[in-house]
C-alpha cells in the first residue's frame, strides 16, 4: 500500500460504495419488477444472447457477475492505495493475523460501512420506480441485505462463516501465490471470479454477504428510509452476517499462514 491514511479510508469509501453498487444493483435489476434484468427479452434486438448467456430474467448469474465485478474493479482501482479490504471482515482479520495495525481498524471499517450506505442509497434512487412497482416484501429486502431461507440461523452462519473462511483463504493464495508476484492484477482478476463462484456456488441459503459492511448498510437503509413496499428489516438475522464473516475470515488468515506462511 502506497497511499497515505486519508487517501486509503477514501479508497475503502469509493471501493465499498462500487462494490455495493454493482452487487446489490445487479440483484435490483434482476427482482425488481420491470427492470430490463428481470422481463423477457424476446429473441430481437440481441435478447437472445441474453437467453444464451442465462443472463435473461435475472438470475444468480447476473448478480454473481455484478458482485465479482464490483470486486475486481475496485481492486484494480485501489488495491495499491488501501489494500483493497472494502470488507470489515478482511480488515479485522488482518489484524488479529498481525499484518494490519489495530490503530486503523476502526477508521477503515467506518469508511466502509460509510461506502456500503451511500452505494445503497444511489441503488435506492436509480430503481426508485422499479422499488414502487414491486409488491413482493422480502424481493425488496433482497436488494438490501440477506436472510436465512432456511429459516435457521445457525444454518445462515455456518453458511456465512465457511464462504468467508474460504474466500479470504481463496485471496490470501491469489495475492501471495507464486505465480502473480510480478501481476498483481491477474490476482485481481481471480479474486473477482472467486466471489463470482462463491455467489454461484455458496449463495443459495443466505445471499451470500461474506461481508458485514455489504449487509449491515444497506440494512441500515432499508430501515431508515421510506422505501416503497419494504416489510421488516429482519433485525433478529442482522447479526449473523456481521459476526460470522469476521469469524470466518479470521479462520481463514490462520489456516492459509499455518501451512503457506505470510
Amino acid at each position: 500500500m502506497t497511499g497515505s491514511w486519508e487517501a486509503r479510508y477514501a479508497a475503502e469509501f469509493f471501493g465499498t460504495l462500487i462494490l455495493v453498487l454493482l452487487g446489490n444493483g445487479a440483484v435490483a435489476n434482476a427482482f425488481l419488477k420491470n427492470t430490463t434484468g428481470n422481463d423477457d427479452p424476446g429473441l430481437a434486438n440481441g435478447g437472445w444472447l441474453l437467453v444464451a448467456s442465462g443472463l435473461a430474467n435475472g438470475g444468480w448469474l447476473l448478480v454473481a457477475s455484478g458482485y465479482g465485478l464490483g470486486v475486481m474493479l475496485p481492486a484494480m482501482m485501489f488495491g495499491s492505495i488501501s489494500g483493497n479490504h472494502l470488507n470489515p471482515a478482511i480488515t479485522i482479520g488482518q489484524a488479529v493475523i498481525g499484518i494490519f495495525p489495530w490503530a486503523h481498524v476502526a477508521p477503515y471499517l467506518i469508511w466502509q460501512f460509510l461506502g456500503a450506505i451511500a452505494g445503497q442509497c444511489l441503488i435506492l434512487a436509480l430503481y426508485w420506480p422499479h422499488y414502487r412497482q414491486t409488491t413482493d416484501n422480502e424481493a425488496v429486502l433482497g436488494t438490501f441485505a440477506t436472510s436465512d431461507h432456511a429459516n435457521s440461523q445457525l444454518n445462515g452462519f455456518v453458511t456465512e462463516m465457511v464462504g468467508t473462511a474460504v474466500l479470504i483463504f481463496g485471496a490470501m493464495g491469489l495475492y501471495r501465490g507464486m505465480f502473480f508476484h510480478q501481476n498483481i492484477d491477474i490476482a485481481n482478476i481471480g479474486v473477482g471470479l472467486l466471489i463470482a463462484a462463491m455467489v454461484i456456488s455458496l449463495g443459495g441459503p443466505t445471499g451470500p454477504a461474506l461481508n458485514p459492511a455489504r449487509d449491515l448498510g444497506p440494512r441500515l437503509v432499508h430501515a431508515l428510509l421510506p422505501v416503497p413496499n419494504k416489510g421488516s428489516s429482519h433485525w433478529e438475522y442482522s447479526w449473523v452476517p456481521v459476526v460470522a464473516p469476521i469469524v470466518g475470515a479470521v479462520i481463514g488468515i490462520w489456516i492459509y499462514k499455518i501451512f503457506f506462511g505470510l
